[in-house]
C-alpha cells in the first residue's frame, strides 16, 4: 500500500474529536471537578486529626467534618460517573464518524487500487484500527490535561504542607519518568507490528473463508489452518510485545509512589517526632501522595496509548489516500417514458492498456466500432483482452493511451454516475450478494415495478424456479449465493442487469454454465433485448457467436478480423479454428 502523506498523529486526531469539542470540554470540567472534591478530601482529613487530636475538639464539629468527607466522596463518584459517561459517548462517537468515513472511502475506491490491496486488511483497518481510537481520541486527551493539572495541583497542595516530603517524591518522580521516555518508542514500533499481523490475519482469513470449497476440494485445511496460526501467532506476539512495554510503562509510576511513601513515612515520621511538622500534616500528605498515583498512572498510560493510537490512525490514513472515484448521486435511470433509451454506440480507437506499469500491455492499439442497437461478439483465445473491454467501457480502468467512446463521447469525459447508469454489465463469474433474491434482482434498479419485475423474471426462466421455493422471492441466497446453481446465478445477475432497462448491455461468457434449454432460452432474451439495446458478449459458444450481427475476433491485445461467421469463417484462420472447435477454448 503507498505511503501516506506525512501527517502528525496529533494533527489527524483532532479532527477527528473536533466535532465532538463541545461534549469533549464538559466531560473534561466534570474529570477537574472529580480531581477538586479528591483533593479537598485530604485537607478535611488533617483538620479532622487535628480536632481529635486537640483537647476541646467538640462532638459535633467532629461529625461535621465526617458529614463534609461522606459529601465528597459522593459528590465525586457522581460527578466522576457523569463524567466518564460524556466521554465514553463521545469516544464511541469519534469511531462511528470514523469507520463511516473509511466506508465512504472504501465503495468509491479506484479498481486499480483495489487490485492492490488485500480485502480482509482493509475489512481489519475499518473494524480493528477504529477500535483503538476509542480511548486515544477521548480518554487519553481529557487524561492528558486532567492528570497534567490535578498532578500540578496536587504537587502546589503538597509544597504548602512540606517542601522537604515534596522534593523527596520529586526525585523518585523524575527517575520514573526517564523509564518511560525510554519505553514508548518501543510501545510504538510493537503496536505497530501487533496491528499489521492482525490486518495479515484477516486477510488470511477472508482468503481462506472465501473459497472455502476450493480449499476443502484440495485438501489444504491443515496448509491454510497452518497460514492462520502462523498470523494469529504474529499478532499475539506483537500485542505481548507492546503489552510488556505498556505494563513496565504503566507501574513505573506506581512504583515510585510507594517507594516514595516508604521514604517519606520514614522521614517525616522522624519530622513529627522532632515537631517539624504535627501528625495531620504527615497524613494529608500521605494522602496527597497516593493521590499522585492516577494522574501520573494516567499520564504514563496516555503516552503508551497514544503511541497505539497512532499505529492505527497511520494505518487508516493509508487508507484515506487510497485514490477513489468522484462521489455522486446515481445517474438518471436509461429510459423514456418508460421505454428504454435510444441504443449506444462504442467505439474504441488504437487503445493501449496494461493493469499495471510492471505489467505486460494487454491491449496493443484495440481499435473497432460498435454501432448503435444490435449484438456483437467478443471472441478469441484466453487472454485476448476481451473481458478488459468492458472493464475499459465501465471505467474501472482508464487507457494508457487511444480513446474509447460511447455514443462519440470520450467515455473519461461523462459524468461517472451517468456513463454506468446507461450500461448493464454481467460478469463473468455472475456475482450474487448476500442477502435475498429479491435484494439481488433490485440491486441495480431498486424502483423496478411488480410488472416489470415479472417479465424480467420469465424472459430470464426464473419464474419457474421461484414458484418452487417456499419463500419466493423472498428466499435468501446463501454467501455469494451459495444456495443457487451455478446457472441460477447467471441467470439472476442477467436479470439483474435487465431490470436496468440499460442503453449498452456488457455479458461475459453469460452462457457457460447453462443447460441447452436454458440456453436456447437466453439467446431469444439477448436477441429480443438487442432489437432495443446494444449488446456486446463475450462469447463461450458457437451457437451464440452466430446468432451476433457482428464478430470482433481477438488475439494477443489486438483486433485481427471482424465481419459476420459466414465471412469470417472463410476469411480469418483462428476464426476458422476457434468455430471447428465450437469455441470452447476460449
Amino acid at each position: 500500500m503507498s505511503t501516506p502523506i506525512e501527517q502528525p498523529a496529533w494533527r489527524v486526531l483532532l479532527g477527528y474529536v473536533r466535532p465532538f469539542r463541545r461534549a469533549l470540554v464538559a466531560g473534561g470540567a466534570l474529570s477537574l471537578a472529580t480531581a477538586a472534591t479528591g483533593l479537598a478530601l485530604p485537607l478535611v482529613v488533617r483538620e479532622l486529626i487535628g480536632r481529635l487530636g486537640g483537647d476541646g475538639g467538640g462532638g459535633g464539629s467532629v461529625v461535621g467534618l465526617l458529614g463534609l468527607m461522606t459529601v465528597l466522596v459522593l459528590t465525586n463518584a457522581a460527578i466522576g460517573a457523569v463524567g466518564s459517561f460524556l466521554l465514553e459517548r463521545t469516544a464511541e462517537s469519534v469511531v462511528l464518524v470514523a469507520r463511516r468515513r473509511l466506508v465512504d472511502r472504501l465503495l468509491w475506491l479506484r479498481v486499480p487500487a483495489l487490485d492492490t490491496t488485500e480485502p480482509g486488511d482493509l475489512m481489519s483497518r475499518v473494524s480493528a484500527d477504529t477500535t483503538l481510537l476509542r480511548e486515544v481520541s477521548t480518554q487519553s486527551v481529557v487524561s492528558a490535561v486532567t492528570g497534567a493539572l490535578t498532578l500540578l495541583a496536587t504537587v502546589t497542595m503538597m509544597i504548602l504542607l512540606d517542601p522537604l516530603l515534596l522534593a523527596v517524591t520529586l526525585t523518585a518522580l523524575v527517575l520514573a519518568q526517564v523509564v518511560v521516555g525510554v519505553v514508548v518508542p518501543r510501545i510504538s514500533r510493537a503496536a505497530k507490528q501487533a496491528q499489521e499481523s492482525v490486518g495479515t490475519m484477516s486477510a488470511a482469513l477472508e482468503r481462506a473463508l472465501g473459497n472455502l470449497r476450493t480449499v476443502k476440494a484440495s485438501g489444504a485445511e491443515a496448509r491454510e489452518r497452518d497460514r492462520l496460526h502462523d498470523a494469529a501467532f504474529q499478532a499475539w506476539r506483537g500485542g505481548v510485545r507492546a503489552a510488556v512495554w505498556q505494563a513496565v510503562a504503566g507501574n513505573t509510576g506506581g512504583l515510585a509512589i510507594q517507594l516514595s511513601f516508604i521514604v517519606v513515612l520514614g522521614l517525616g515520621g522522624a519530622r513529627v517526632v522532632s515537631g517539624a511538622i504535627d501528625v495531620g500534616t504527615l497524613v494529608a500528605f500521605l494522602l496527597y501522595l497516593y493521590y499522585l498515583m492516577p494522574p501520573m498512572r494516567d499520564l504514563a498510560h496516555v503516552a503508551a496509548q497514544y503511541q497505539v493510537g497512532a499505529a492505527a490512525i497511520a494505518r487508516i490514513r493509508e487508507v484515506e489516500t487510497l485514490p477513489t472515484e468522484p462521489a455522486s448521486p446515481p445517474g438518471p435511470h436509461a429510459t423514456v417514458n418508460g421505454q428504454a433509451a435510444d441504443p449506444a454506440s462504442v467505439a474504441f480507437t488504437d487503445v493501449r492498456f496494461r493493469y499495471r506499469p510492471e505489467l505486460p500491455e494487454v491491449h496493443h492499439g484495440v481499435t473497432f466500432t460498435v454501432p448503435p442497437g444490435g449484438m456483437t461478439a467478443f471472441v478469441g483465445p484466453s487472454g485476448a483482452g476481451k473481458t478488459t473491454v468492458f472493464s475499459l467501457i465501465e471505467r474501472f480502468y482508464d487507457a494508457d493511451s487511444g480513446h474509447v467512446r460511447l455514443d462519440g463521447v470520450d467515455v473519461g469525459d461523462w459524468p461517472l454516475a451517468e456513463l454506468r447508469a446507461a450500461i448493464g454489465y454481467v460478469e463473468q463469474d455472475a456475482p450474487v450478494l448476500s442477502g435475498t433474491l429479491r435484494d439481488n434482482l433490485l440491486f441495480a434498479a431498486p424502483h423496478t415495478t411488480d410488472t416489470e419485475l415479472r417479465d424480467a423474471l420469465a424472459t430470464t426462466r426464473l419464474d419457474g424456479m421461484i414458484a418452487r421455493l417456499p419463500d419466493g422471492l423472498d428466499t435468501p441466497v446463501g454467501h455469494r449465493g451459495i444456495k443457487l446453481s451455478g446457472g441460477e446465478r447467471q441467470r439472476v445477475a442477467i436479470a439483474r442487469a435487465l431490470l436496468r432497462r440499460p442503453r449498452l448491455l456488457l455479458l461475459d461468457e453469460v452462457t457457460s454454465q447453462l443447460d441447452a434449454v436454458n440456453e436456447a432460452a437466453l439467446r431469444e432474451t439477448i436477441a429480443d433485448a438487442a432489437t432495443t439495446t446494444t449488446v456486446l458478449v463475450v462469447a463461450h459458444r458457437l451457437s451464440t457467436v452466430t446468432a451476433a450481427d457482428r464478430i470482433v475476433v481477438m488475439d494477443t491485445g489486438r483486433v485481427r478480423a471482424t465481419g459476420t461467421h459466414t465471412e469470417l469463417v472463410a476469411t480469418d484462420p483462428l476464426y476458422a479454428e476457434l468455430a471447428a472447435t465450437q469455441l470452447l477454448t476460449t
